[in-house]
């Protein structure tokens, strides 16, 4: 008796703890930081891009990023040639062979005095608490998780947390943000980790980046500002008092990772990368535009309040300006009645649409292919294309020189070639509702056409599959053929993974995919 009675005691404490959980966000000291004004020629970035900016003085310079290797190495090298500042935001940072690649140069920053702000979601941060706090006692580097769980160790307490504090937990911060020396920034669909860098065994994402220079730049840093400024950014350190942050020394991993054998392609190409040579010779393909913006949620969305600068605002009138032709690119696309109803309207005044999403067989995530699944033949039947991205693709080869599984992460969309998107905003409740999200909204049509060719190359027949309808029952078809394999099932996936999809697809949790 007594056992149980000291187990609820237990129980009531630690949930009172939870519930007092504002008024401790409150106490926890957070020092309120700005980004440092890229105002003077003075580092390696500066030198390198300030000629670019002022060759367009009122203009933004925006790039792609398509090649995973590439992304990894711009990343890598615009840390290395930082001497101001690193203003990192992220919903996922593996610690992982590129994960720590990524850390130890921006911990070798620091220690040149770089100032660096890591701003992560806290949701993938469990049980990596002591890698970044070893990070985070670097005098120059402060992490900062979003919307963090108070309770830090122990299965019980955590998952009490999770069922008391469910409603605002289940909010997190989805946005990725590269921004260095504030000349130079990179937002888009990637995270940091293996899988988005062609560095996965097994499988690898296919996702895009912007590249961005000038203006907007002002903007991603001022974003970043809010954020990280905002009640729901804590110190990792306050989160663990007891610990301290004035013990030397980082992981170290950070120092080891260099060492393998399988980071060596990547060194290399952070080296050589053709990419960062033609930036630094002023000959990267930029694409300069006034006509570019920065969206993004507000962090008060994490508290589920109602706000006029919700990306979707912005991005609904975007998609529906469509007079010609609109693509989408959207690795978990579950549109809603209201958004298919939308689409569909589209199509119906004439605009030809097109939609790339991932097929059962490459989708990571099989409970959102369910809740897209119940909309796939009422776009087709709406005169919507629709392709599905295999789970291999054949005209792209690993740096390592193995073709391994692909899975699509980009989430973009382009409007009648001479507008487009390129963010962290997935087609889903989720991004609508739920998550913060962030992205580059842009009108230039060079860029649009170099966004439409990469839709082009990613739904053609070796790519992906083309959704039909035929005599009512939805097929499949893979035009790679010949002739053309005419599937009657979601292709590739085997009996049991298309059973378990279709009984998720039964679970009343659309809101929350």
């Amino acid at each position: 008796m007594l056992t149980v009675i000291a187990v609820v005691v237990m129980l009531m404490a630690v949930a009172a703890g939870i519930l007092s959980y504002g008024r401790f966000a409150r106490r926890l000291h957070c020092e309120h930081s700005t980004s440092l004004a890229a105002d003077r020629v003075e580092t390696d970035l500066d030198r390198c891009i300030a000629p670019l900016t002022a060759a367009h003085p009122e203009d933004s310079g925006l790039a792609l990023l398509s090649d995973n290797v590439d992304a990894f190495a711009l990343r890598a090298l615009t840390a290395r040639h930082a001497g101001r500042s690193l203003d990192l935001q992220y919903y996922i940072w593996k610690k992982d062979l590129t994960g720590e690649l990524l850390a130890a140069e921006i911990v070798r920053a620091a220690e040149r005095g770089v100032r660096v702000r890591i701003l992560l979601d806290d949701v993938n941060v469990h049980g990596l608490d002591p890698h970044w706090l070893a990070i985070d006692r670097h005098e120059r580097i402060e992490v900062r998780l979003f919307n963090p769980s108070r309770n830090r160790d122990g299965m019980l307490r955590r998952a009490l947390e999770m069922l008391l504090r469910w409603a605002s937990l289940n909010r997190r911060m989805h946005n990725k943000a590269w921004i260095a020396d504030g000349r130079v920034a990179i937002v888009g669909g990637r995270n940091i980790g293996d899988a988005y860098f062609d560095a996965a065994d097994l499988s690898n994402f296919q996702d895009l980046d912007l590249l961005a220079l000038g203006p907007v730049v002002q903007q991603a840093a001022t974003a970043f500002d809010i954020y990280w400024n905002s009640t729901v950014a804590l110190p990792i350190a306050g989160l663990h008092p007891r610990r301290g942050r004035k013990l030397a020394g980082v992981p170290a991993a950070l120092g080891s990772a260099a060492g393998q054998a399988a980071a060596k392609p990547f060194l290399a190409r952070v080296a050589q990368s053709a990419t960062l040579q033609e930036l630094l010779a002023g000959h990267l393909a930029v694409h300069w535009t006034r006509e570019v913006e920065l969206v993004c949620d507000p962090p008060a969305k994490a508290h589920g309040r109602r706000g006029e600068n919700w990306i979707m605002n912005v991005l609904r009138p975007a998609i529906a300006s469509a007079r010609s032709d609109l693509q989408v690119i959207s690795p978990y696309f579950v549109p809603g009645t209201l958004g298919a109803q939308a689409l569909a309207a589209i199509a119906a005044d004439g605009v030809a649409v097109s939609i790339l999403t991932n097929s059962l067989a490459a989708t990571d995530v099989a409970v959102v292919h369910a809740g897209y699944a119940r909309y796939r033949r009422r776009l087709v039947e709406a005169g919507i294309r629709l392709f599905e991205l295999k789970p291999a693709l054949r005209q792209r080869l690993r740096l390592f020189g193995s073709r391994g599984g692909a899975s699509l992460h980009t989430k973009a969309f382009v409007v009648d070639r001479r507008a487009g998107f390129v963010g962290s905003f997935n087609f889903d409740p989720r991004s609508v509702s739920l998550n913060t999200e962030m992205g580059l909204l842009f009108v230039d049509p060079p860029l649009a056409e170099a966004l439409h060719q990469i839709f082009v190359e990613q739904t053609a027949a070796d790519a992906s599959f083309r959704v039909e309808v035929r005599d009512g029952q939805t097929r499949w078809v893979d035009a790679e053929r010949k002739p053309p394999r005419i599937w009657i099932h979601e292709p590739i996936a085997g009996v049991w993974r298309r059973l378990a999809c279709s009984l998720l697809g039964f679970l009343p949790i659309e809101s929350q995919l």
